[in-house]
């Protein structure tokens, strides 16, 4: 590893390791490189160059055509990757999901693989990451933002650009290939790819610019690979309008619970006394406080002092108005998927438990086939054969389908993923109740803990075998998932894939085929 004063270190350590925004139409190239976004140098995983990758945004309705090329050399680090593009629902283009083994074989080094997919009606805050492994949580991760120039909430706010995304992520001094079974312990926190951890140096914080008596879409993403966040800003109250890329009615917060791989688009009003405030960013494993300015970034209003002794002096106040999910509601009506009598057609209990270092469903733990889950269908393999036994679910085509989650496994709580769909969360974590009229519809949902039994429901509208997960990085590695295969027979009809993907079986199965 090179040293601190290195160039790539230094601009990264300045900068917050941020690259130049993209899309729809544009570039990743996935490289090693050493940074030190807490002050602490290590090698990484990264997109063009920063410890975030760059904003990839459009607009509703354009087709993004992002050409992932994979410049990987650095052998302690997984050589290999693959893409998936959070929240995109992927219709017809399942190929282009980007879970290795379930989507696609990855792409090896000195190759590259365009992912095409539409947005349809899509519109909202959505984010990009590796899906080989732990390898996101070396730095291959970074947001993605389809805008909507009808966006119903615009009369809400006046700002809402590259500047107001915040990112938050948990960032480690030890590369993932080297973590244990059951992960690691995260050693700080970045909020736009900048944070410090207990004891280290004073490395810059990210501070956010706001004029006095405008108001900001702050597009909160968070790109964790394990701990849950919450966000407050001193002195400032949240006015929550969208979830995972589904508007919401306008809620009023002062603090939220983001759970990994959630996303909440906010406005804040920014019309308190021109000073600056804390942003706050608590995990909640690992070091929760703020000795040494952990945790932290600055809100910063024009006309504010800029220098280090005038940071924030604000102490975090009680929060009165905690978000509580069972309080969302979608924007418009949203009718909860279901047959005539209003139950669902097809239901599924998941039982999660742990046994022998592995976390298992319904008995089983995960591991990725050798061929992926949708070649295989592609390939003719009857539904019953298909590969990893005990972790496939087949789901009939056309149906409402209820998923029930109960709490209780170890290392709780767990943001659950589905891939493909957003879903109706009719049961929340910490409530009793179910809500069939307008519960929130959100793609990340937290199983909760002790007695919780969430439930979620939707529609298999979609033909492709998707992923659904623990968004705990470590635990997904470490067994906890299935996969829908949706509406098999119609998959060969609907989705085709370029040339391209079927070239990438082949060279990956070269590349790891040991010499003769």
């Amino acid at each position: 590893m090179t040293g601190l004063c290195s160039l790539a270190v230094l601009l990264a350590t300045i900068s917050g390791g941020v690259s130049a925004a993209i899309g729809p139409v544009g570039e990743l190239r996935i490289h090693n490189i050493d940074i030190a976004p807490d002050g602490f140098p290590r090698l990484a995983t990264v997109a063009n160059d920063g410890v975030t990758g760059p904003l990839i945004r459009g607009n509703k309705g354009d087709t993004f055509s992002i050409d992932v090329r994979n410049q990987l050399d650095v052998e302690s680090l997984d050589l290999v990757t693959s893409i998936h593009w959070h929240g995109m629902f992927q219709r017809g283009t399942n190929y282009a999901d980007g879970g290795a083994f379930v989507n696609q074989c990855p792409i090896i080094p000195d190759n590259s693989f365009t992912y095409r997919f539409k947005t349809d009606k899509q519109a909202g805050t959505y984010w990009y990451h590796s899906h080989f492994r732990a390898q996101y949580c070396d730095g291959l991760r970074g947001p993605l933002v389809v805008y909507d120039r009808d966006d119903p909430h615009a009369r809400l706010y006046d700002v809402d650009n590259e500047d107001t995304i915040i990112t938050l992520a948990d960032w480690y001094h030890t590369i993932s290939p080297e973590a244990p079974p059951n992960g690691l312990v995260s050693n700080s926190t970045l909020i736009n790819g900048k944070g410090r951890y207990p004891g280290g140096p004073s490395a810059p914080l990210a501070v956010v610019h706001v004029n006095r008596e405008k108001r900001y879409r702050l597009r909160l993403v968070s790109i964790s690979c394990d701990p849950a966040f919450t966000f407050s800003i001193d002195g400032h109250q949240l006015t929550i309008i969208e979830v995972d890329g589904e508007n919401t009615r306008p809620l009023v917060v002062d603090s939220l619970q983001i759970f990994a791989g959630q996303r909440y688009s906010v406005v804040l009003n920014a019309n308190q006394p021109i000073d600056n405030y804390w942003i706050r960013a608590v995990p909640n494993k690992g070091n929760p406080g703020f000795i040494g300015l952990t945790n932290l970034a600055i809100l910063r209003y024009r006309g504010a002092p800029l220098a280090d002794p005038s940071d924030p002096t604000t102490d975090i106040p009680p929060s009165v108005l905690p978000l509580k999910e069972t309080d969302l509601h979608p924007l418009v009506p949203n009718p909860v998927p279901g047959n005539d009598s209003g139950d669902a057609d097809i239901k599924i209990n998941l039982a999660v438990s742990a046994a022998n270092g592995k976390f298992l469903v319904d008995g089983v733990a995960y591991e990725s086939p050798d061929v992926p889950v949708l070649l295989q269908i592609l390939s003719g393999v009857p539904p019953s054969e298909l590969l990893p036994k005990g972790s496939i679910r087949l789901l009939e085509g056309k149906k409402s389908v209820e998923i029930s989650i109960p709490a209780g496994a170890p290392g709780a709580p767990h943001p659950i993923h589905l891939h493909g769909h957003a879903f109706h969360v009719v049961r929340s974590a910490g409530s009793e109740s179910y809500n069939l009229i307008d519960p929130v519809v959100r793609d990340v949902v937290s199983m909760g803990n002790g007695n919780d039994n969430v439930t979620i429901r939707f529609f298999t509208d979609n033909p492709g075998p998707w992923f659904l997960h623990c968004h705990i990085d470590w635990h997904l590695e470490n067994g906890f998932a299935v996969v829908f295969a949706e509406d098999v027979p119609a998959v060969s009809s609907v989705v085709h894939p370029p040339e391209q993907w079927d070239e990438l079986c082949l060279k990956y199965n070269d590349f790891i085929k040991p010499p003769a």
